[in-house]
């Protein structure tokens, strides 16, 4: 590499524009630059002189420190999104770099705080078509069993993704037509999924988590490479979903209070159930409860109540919000083991990012006080969170 910042990480460039949705040719125009000045120092064949990183930082609301910070080995596990086919690359690119911003908080805090351990059941297989249905239903129980959810509706989807050692981001990511990104990173062998908030509806949420859990269960070992193929990404999705509605709704306590596969009897269960009727319908047409011409006619009946638009209690129920991150943050905060200058420095990013990721009010980290939530614990303690959530203790600042 040619004269320029010293300790300069490329890819820390590429991840900058990633996440703010430029492409190079902004940037470049941004900063007063050249596309092909962009081009190089994401290549790694130059660094930017300090002026020119200065402006970078500037350009994309980074500290200079971001750009210097080494990038973790998060291994070659691919990252899957849920996501219609007309999403754009810079959205999907976006929500990569934002979930890859959250694992470095999450390996930073873990120097001082223990995150539940990750506990989750997964299949061994490289090939996504020896996942058959059957085999779905199975280790979505297993799933079922291993947490102790038993038969019943689940109270809340992503406290249980948590306690199961899941890091969860949940965030507006720009647009309606992305729902979610997961990944298993090596670094700490740890599963995270980031799940989009602009539909904004309790049970889309809910769905999506599971969706991206379907991931993390069945997909783990799947080469990058498989998701280059439209009839093969087709089908790693619909797995996923197939998995989200096993783990939601179990086949034989679902089906048993289903008295009659109608759009009134669906909308009734909603409330206990927390999934959308939309869903409910393709779980009963996966069990094969509706099929042929009845099942034709409840979707167009759906269609006609404009249910595909909005469904009834979709402004009621309430959205399920990840903590992990957040109560994370403030334990160290409450503790006095780091201030919020220190986490700002240990991060090296700005508040904005940092209070979106880790799921903390605006202005949080600039803000004086802090309001003190009871859920880790500090390490060689035996206190208890009286909710029965998984207590995360931590330890002192290495030196």
């Amino acid at each position: 590499m040619r004269n320029g910042t010293p300790g300069f990480q490329a890819e820390r460039l590429v991840e900058a524009r990633n996440s703010r949705e430029l492409t190079q040719v902004a940037l470049a125009d941004l900063i007063n630059r050249t596309s092909s000045s962009i081009s190089r120092w994401e290549a790694g064949d130059q660094s930017p002189e300090p002026d020119a990183l200065e402006a970078l930082a500037k350009a994309t609301n980074l500290p200079i420190a971001f750009f210097l910070r080494h990038q973790p080995d998060h291994g070659p596990t691919p990252m899957f999104f849920r996501s219609m086919a007309s999403t754009t690359q810079s959205v999907r690119k976006r929500s990569q770099a934002r979930l890859r911003w959250a694992q470095d908080i999450s390996l930073t805090l873990q120097e001082w705080v223990d995150l539940p351990e990750p506990n989750i059941p997964k299949l061994d297989t490289e090939d996504h078509r020896e996942v058959h249905d059957d085999d779905i239903e199975c280790i979505a129980n297993e799933c079922r069993t291993l947490w102790g959810l038993g038969k019943g509706p689940i109270s809340d989807v992503i406290r249980v993704l948590e306690n199961a050692g899941t890091v969860v981001v949940k965030e507006e990511v720009g647009t309606t037509k992305m729902d979610g990104v997961s990944n298993w990173s090596t670094a700490d062998g740890r599963p995270y999924t980031l799940i989009a908030c602009d539909k904004a509806t309790c049970v889309r949420s809910r769905m999506d988590a599971a969706h991206e859990l379907g991931h993390l269960v069945l997909h783990r070992h799947l080469s990058a490479r498989t998701l280059n193929s439209t009839s093969d990404f087709k089908e790693i999705e619909r797995q996923a979903f197939y998995f989200a509605g096993a783990f939601l709704m179990p086949a034989e306590s679902f089906a048993s209070e289903i008295w009659s596969p109608s759009l009134n009897a669906f909308a009734a269960l909603k409330e206990r159930w927390k999934v959308s009727v939309g869903a409910m319908m393709m779980r009963c047409s996966n069990l094969g409860i509706t099929s042929g011409e009845y099942e034709r006619r409840l979707w167009k009946h759906y269609s006609a109540r404009g249910w595909r638009k909005s469904e009834p209690l979709d402004d009621v129920l309430a959205s399920e919000e990840p903590c992990l991150l957040a109560r994370s943050v403030r334990l160290l905060l409450d503790e006095g083991v780091r201030t919020k200058g220190d986490l700002l420095s240990d991060f090296r990013l700005y508040g904005s990012d940092v209070e979106s990721l880790c799921g903390l009010p605006r202005g949080f980290i600039g803000a004086s006080e802090a309001d003190v939530v009871d859920f880790p614990s500090l390490k060689g303690t035996d206190s208890t969170h009286a909710s029965g959530a998984q207590v995360i203790p931590f330890n002192k600042r290495r030196s």
